[in-house]
């Protein structure tokens, strides 16, 4: 547990940490949730002396500025801060930080402002130790999730807080940001110079995080430092680093937002979308195996009878890659997603399957009629009718009981080897009405 309510850094502080603004002005890329007339406005930019403080919580990608709202707000606020990690803390460092605040309050400095990194990381008895303490207004609750709250934390939690939501830096605000640390006196104070290709590809690679662009610049200073320059081009930028710091959380909402635009892609027939979020799973860590299963689903729910092979191809790229892992199954993968994304589409299965529940569900639950039944017991005067025995290999028997205004489950689609399928479903049917 750190307390503090200062933004003063040693000598030798990383630069992301020198730069950390010290006031609203100077934060970027959150003018949506920042936005002069939102609610929190008040609280950070004109506070009134005494005035009751929301627990809050803020949601965003790493390095959008939870923490440095956090600490902008302690500051103009006049108010304590308490610092806690969510991946150390204990209930006594949380009983501690309580006691704290308490004294805070009795010196009539108002409630201190617990900040807790990575809240969604407590668990449930951790979450509801802090309850009490909010509602009676010990404590002010700010709380930092990489996690949607509505599905990392408990509802209770939820409840008792405001949320800011907070958005992934777009690469003008990592370049306004880059621009801003190389002539700031907190940060290289002009003393390096930097192109604006340079600029503009480290924004580029870095994913969205304010922290990591500074990262990376701080390391690239140090390396062209030692060449002897003082100058910044874009072929500095690459030895810095290995790769693009493409932002991919195998848990979090990262996770189903990336396979669901993969998914979208194939279905939408656009292979080079598609391998490009496969890419960003495959870069990021995902489990081969589950974007395998996906691959599978969809051949059956987008493809299915368009082309009856695609389930045959996902199935076989499903045991593949669970033979022979990865790297090399990044191949079948990709193999496998181009040939998904080209395929004719149809979901006439996936919909008539449907239909069918949801009449079941509804109730249609028509008894077998005695033609059908296995048992000889119970069975009416009328035969069954052994198709194979008939011309056409076609019964008029009935298989179903129809009510009146229902309609077929199965909607045929002329796309692919499906229409050779709605040909003969056609003529099966007329020659049907004919029996």
């Amino acid at each position: 547990m750190n307390s503090s309510d200062l933004f003063d850094y040693p000598i030798g502080a990383p630069l992301a940490a020198r730069m950390r603004p010290a006031s609203l002005a100077e934060v970027v890329g959150q003018s949506d949730a920042l936005n002069p007339a939102g609610p929190m406005a008040a609280f950070l930019s004109n506070p009134k002396p005494g005035q009751a403080l929301p627990s809050l919580l803020l949601y965003g990608p790493p390095g959008s500025g939870k923490t440095t709202i956090a600490r902008l707000l302690a500051k103009t606020c006049s108010r304590r801060l308490i610092e806690i990690s969510a991946i150390n803390a204990s209930v006594k460092d949380l009983r501690d930080a309580m006691d704290l605040s308490r004294s805070e309050i009795q010196a009539g400095h108002g409630a201190a402002l617990v900040f807790v990194d990575e809240i969604h990381r407590f668990s449930k008895v951790q979450q509801e130790s802090l309850l009490l303490a909010v509602e009676n207004g010990e404590i002010v609750l700010i709380g930092a999730t990489t996690e949607n709250p509505l599905y990392a934390l408990t509802s209770a939690m939820v409840s008792r807080s405001s949320l800011m939501r907070l958005s992934e830096l777009s690469e003008e605000a990592i370049q306004e940001i880059v621009s801003r640390a190389i002539a700031d006196e907190r940060g290289l104070n002009s003393k390096f110079k930097a192109s604006e290709t340079a600029i503009a590809e480290i924004a580029r690679r870095s994913g969205g995080d304010a922290r990591k662009a500074l990262t990376v610049l701080e390391a690239i200073t140090q390396a062209v430092s030692r060449a002897g320059s003082t100058e910044i081009e874009l072929k500095d930028v690459a030895p810095a680093m290995s790769s693009a710091l493409a932002r991919y959380d195998a848990t979090g909402d990262q996770h189903y937002d990336i396979i669901s635009a993969f998914i979208k892609s194939v279905r939408g027939s656009d292979p080079d979308a598609a391998l490009h979020w496969l890419a960003r799973m495959i870069v990021g860590g995902e489990d081969p195996r589950f974007i395998a299963r996906r691959l599978m689903i969809l051949a059956s729910e987008d493809i299915g009878l368009a082309d009856p092979a695609a389930i045959s191809l996902a199935n076989a790229t499903m045991n593949t890659v669970a033979q022979i892992g990865m790297p090399e199954g990044r191949i079948p993968l990709a193999q496998c997603t181009i040939y998904l994304a080209l395929a004719p589409k149809s979901n006439s299965a996936y919909l008539a399957i449907n239909k069918a529940i949801a009449d079941v569900e509804a109730g249609f639950a028509p008894s077998v009629p005695s033609h059908l039944r296995s048992s000889s017991l119970n069975k009416g005067d009328l035969e069954y009718e052994y198709p194979h025995d008939l011309e056409n290999s076609l019964s008029g028997q009935e298989y179903l009981p129809q009510t009146e205004g229902k309609k077929a489950y199965y909607q045929a689609k002329a796309n692919g080897c499906e229409a050779t399928l709605m040909e003969r479903f056609l003529k099966i049917s007329s020659l049907r009405e004919n029996l």
